[in-house]
């Protein structure tokens, strides 16, 4: 995974252990709009030249996030396995590589795109899915999720599914969004954008923050080896109203609890839950309601979008793997930027990081339209 925090799981955790924000004051090619940003660093050199056909920011980070933590080559060696054409692509993305086409109009020649503008290989949502697959060697199934930020925790789902349907025998799942000015300006106009850093679950909260990140995971049949798993997914549709959840958190719920079905799980079993936790009024109280009934009031939870911003349709790859890691190394992140509860808020907020072997954990992920998922991994048992 990549991050505002930086490149690979090392750099995830320990950010976490040490509390470090990657958020910082503006940036990007903005500075009229007072806000908040997760930037990924480096993003201004080039694709190699065997690519610039496919060159473009959301490539980019897609490009350093596939060569993190050895990934590459667990997806070779997952490639002679079952060979090419049995491993799948679902790749999550929202805003894919909007940039690209903004950067264009910008230098409009006689009134048209210029001549290095290519939109299949940009903008198009599903160029980032067809690059990974290319850029790795695949051959099997390639699909494209957009369901905003649901977008990367539904490619678990999506890819469980494929597996279990022999369309393929393992799949690479991920997603990948990157800054551009139409979301920031775009959630500003919503009056969701905070003008300070966000804070999830505040008394004083003031909306959100806006990142960008690419995350990746290899999904295999489990043989009973396998230390980390996905047990379980859920998905469910508020079709409450285009950009706001269902007040009474029913749609969450309703994920939450197909996720627990599949898994075979009780609530008891969950030892953590991380948030969507956007940091937004509606968000927090909305998925509050639906935790507390589920869960009751005393199951830690906390957000992690306080490292890393809101990643849109790479959330829930963030944060599936911030759950994998808090998983691994028995820790409990708190709620960062989190200076007072909202009273409104029932939950078990975690104010203060700490220690605890988890067994299970559950991670959401909530879009606009009422698209929500939520994701049960475990440890081997």
């Amino acid at each position: 995974m990549t991050t505002a925090l930086g490149r690979g799981l090392d750099a995830q955790a320990a950010a976490l252990r040490e509390e470090r924000c990657g958020l910082h004051d503006r940036g990007f090619e903005t500075s009229t709009l007072q806000t908040w940003i997760g930037e990924v660093a480096g993003l201004d050199q080039p694709l190699p030249a065997a690519w610039a056909d496919w060159d473009c920011r959301n490539n980019r980070l897609a490009d350093i996030g596939l060569q993190q933590d050895g990934f590459d080559a667990a997806v070779a060696a997952a490639r002679e396995r079952h060979g090419a054409a049995r491993v799948g692509v679902f790749m999550g993305t929202s805003t894919a590589g909007v940039q690209q086409t903004e950067l264009a109009y910008r230098v409009l020649e006689d009134g048209r795109l210029p001549h290095w503008f290519n939109h299949r290989t940009s903008q198009n949502v599903y160029a980032v899915a067809d690059y990974v697959r290319l850029r790795l060697g695949l051959g099997g199934v390639c699909s494209a999720i957009s369901t905003a930020c649901s977008s990367s925790a539904k490619v678990f789902a999506s890819a469980s599914r494929a597996i279990a349907t022999g369309q393929c025998d393992a799949a690479v799942v991920g997603g990948i969004d990157s800054l551009c000015l139409t979301t920031l300006y775009g959630f500003n106009a919503l009056q969701l954008i905070s003008p300070e850093v966000c804070r999830p679950a505040d008394a004083h909260r003031t909306g959100l923050s806006i990142g960008e990140a690419a995350g990746f995971a290899l999904l295999e049949p489990d043989r009973g080896q396998a230390p980390l798993r996905l047990e379980g997914y859920g998905e469910s549709s508020d079709a409450h109203h285009m950009s706001s959840p269902d007040p009474d958190g029913r749609g969450a719920a309703a994920a939450m609890g197909d996720a627990l079905r599949r898994a075979g799980a009780t609530p008891d079993s969950i030892g953590y839950i991380n948030l969507h936790g956007t940091g937004t009024q509606a968000n927090d109280l909305a998925e509050d309601k639906a935790v507390c009934a589920l869960f009751g009031r005393n199951m830690p939870c906390s957000s992690t979008k306080g490292w890393t911003g809101h990643t849109l349709g790479a959330a829930g790859i963030v944060e599936a793997v911030f759950s994998l890691l808090c998983l691994r190394d028995g820790f409990l992140p708190r709620s960062l930027n989190t200076r007072q509860v909202d009273p409104l808020i029932e939950s078990a907020i975690v104010l203060e990081s700490r220690r605890q072997p988890l067994r299970r954990v559950i991670t959401n992920s909530f879009g606009f339209g009422g698209s929500n998922c939520s994701l049960v991994f475990g440890t081997a048992a």
